[in-house]
């Protein structure tokens, strides 16, 4: 993923389940419906699966409850050493990203992640889409939960709202990153060889599922 950002998130490790259980004022909006985005996750996902950017491992936990193997990968030491802490000591996280990644030497039927995708740009989305795509069998799939946006104006509203309210690490995590519009990201995975549909699950989050076809 975009590791350009992963100073940030290895400073974020030791507050991130804070911030994902509401109790930062900034981010309650963005993480709005957490445990839900995560169990919707499951239920779309298959048996044998690529975690990409993990975090402290909460997806993690709750795919392996529901007696799935993954495959977890984590860019960030810090995030990787907060995990292992909630996750069983012989899954191994392993050390990659969205973009380069060690390859299974097992199937793998689904590519899942949260609140990951943004750090790449759209041009960088679209090459990973295209390299899922060739590793996946027909009707493998693509399950993302990610900030994006209905329009540009959306993003613009959201912006200024975080403005307004004196957000200002919510505002230059919005201005920063690599946050797209939807109908783009619909068409990446079309393009990339995938039937896509999209949930909204907060004011920011959706869910994309790209089935190949």
């Amino acid at each position: 993923m975009g590791r350009e950002f992963l100073e940030i998130f290895s400073d974020w490790s030791e507050d991130y389940d804070e911030f994902v259980e509401g109790k930062d004022p900034e981010y309650q909006e963005v993480f709005k419906n957490y445990d839900r985005i995560l169990n919707e996750l499951v239920s779309r996902s298959g048996n044998s699966i690529i975690e990409f950017g993990i975090g402290t491992g909460n997806l993690t936990l709750k795919l392996l409850a529901a007696g799935k193997t993954v495959f977890p990968i984590e860019p960030s030491r810090e995030m990787r050493e907060a995990a292992q802490k909630k996750l069983p000591t012989e899954l191994e996280i392993i050390d990659g990203d969205l973009q380069k990644y060690p390859k299974p030497d097992r199937a793998i039927d689904t590519m899942v992640s949260s609140y990951v995708f943004h750090h790449l740009t759209d041009k960088e989305k679209a090459l990973v889409l295209k390299d899922y795509a060739l590793r996946l069998e027909e009707n493998g799939k693509v399950v993302f939960a990610d900030t994006m946006f209905k329009s540009k104006a959306a993003f613009f509203q959201k912006l200024n709202e975080a403005k307004k309210q004196n957000f200002y690490r919510l505002a230059e995590d919005l201005e920063r990153e690599y946050y797209p519009i939807v109908s783009t990201v619909e068409q990446l995975f079309e393009e990339a060889g995938f039937d896509v549909d999209v949930q909204q699950m907060n004011d920011y989050v959706w869910i994309v599922t790209g089935t190949k076809k």
